[in-house]
């Protein structure tokens, strides 16, 4: 079944917590596209901070609180979903366009292209995806550029095991047959004629990926192996909270991890419906 069609968007609609979810979703991009007119404060622009500001409590001046430095963690919380939501949405589409197109060659070659490109998959998924992102990023350092590298990295190979499958079937079906039987390059059968009947469970693993490259980010940035501090995310935000957080400064760190729960489960009730539009069986 193909994404897209009036069918599939009525019957996504039918789903009030997906819709919330995609609701909640667009929000948070609205918000993390012009941060500046959604707060009261740049929290990176030390003009703005003032030390006797340090750790208030949720107020009506600072309806989140502060933290240390005075910084409005509501204003910090709106900056940081620039960043999560950047280097989620990036990696992903970097992750999809190598990973589609590795599954799609390996499926239709098959042979030693299919088994070099295929064993090079198990291999990495033998290994938990934090593990190779951590060894990653101590080996380079912090910054954006570098987690989205280590998040593409990690992620490419559902995208090919997922392509591949799918094309092993398509390729069998006459209208390849018929391609093939023109005389149509392989490159142009490849992605003219088969990836467009490829796109629809790879747009749906995409979604639930998006929400595993953020909380990987987040892990990252925890650790301090993620971006900068200059470079705000909710993960740093989450570290930097966690340090007081049994001090009493509670908020510095719950409100944070709370806005990326809201994301992370917003993400995964649109993919989760999405799933289940493609495969009516595992409606519920």
């Amino acid at each position: 079944m193909k994404l897209f069609t009036n069918e599939a968007v009525i019957e996504f609609m039918e789903d009030k917590m997906a819709v919330s979810g995609l609701a909640v979703f667009i929000l948070f991009i609205a918000l993390a596209l012009a941060p500046s007119l959604f707060t009261y404060q740049n929290p990176y622009d030390l003009t703005q901070l003032f030390l006797e500001n340090s750790f208030q409590a949720p107020n009506t001046n600072f309806v989140l609180g502060t933290d240390e430095q005075g910084r409005d963690i509501y204003s910090a919380i709106i900056y940081g979903l620039r960043i999560s939501l950047y280097v989620g949405l990036v990696s992903t589409f970097i992750s999809v366009i190598i990973g589609f197109s590795a599954g799609l060659i390996s499926g239709y070659y098959g042979g030693w292209v299919d088994t070099l490109i295929m064993r090079v998959a198990d291999i990495q998924l033998s290994f938990p995806s934090i593990l190779i992102a951590l060894i990653i990023m101590a080996l380079w350092g912090a910054g954006i550029g570098k987690i989205i590298i280590a998040i593409t990295l990690v992620n490419w190979v559902y995208y090919a095991r997922t392509a591949r499958g799918v094309v092993l079937l398509e390729k069998e079906k006459d209208y390849t047959q018929s391609a093939q039987a023109l005389g149509m390059r392989n490159l142009k059968i490849i992605f003219g004629e088969i990836m467009p009947n490829t796109t629809a469970p790879i747009i749906v693993i995409a979604t639930v990926r998006i929400a595993n490259a953020i909380i990987l980010e987040a892990t990252l940035s925890f650790l301090g192996l993620g971006v900068p501090i200059t470079e705000p995310s909710l993960g740093s935000l989450i570290s930097n909270g966690y340090q007081v957080l049994f001090s009493g400064y509670w908020w510095t760190s719950v409100f944070p991890g709370i806005v990326l729960m809201v994301l992370v489960v917003s993400i995964n009730l649109v993919g989760d419906r999405m799933r289940d539009i493609m495969n009516p069986r595992l409606k519920r």
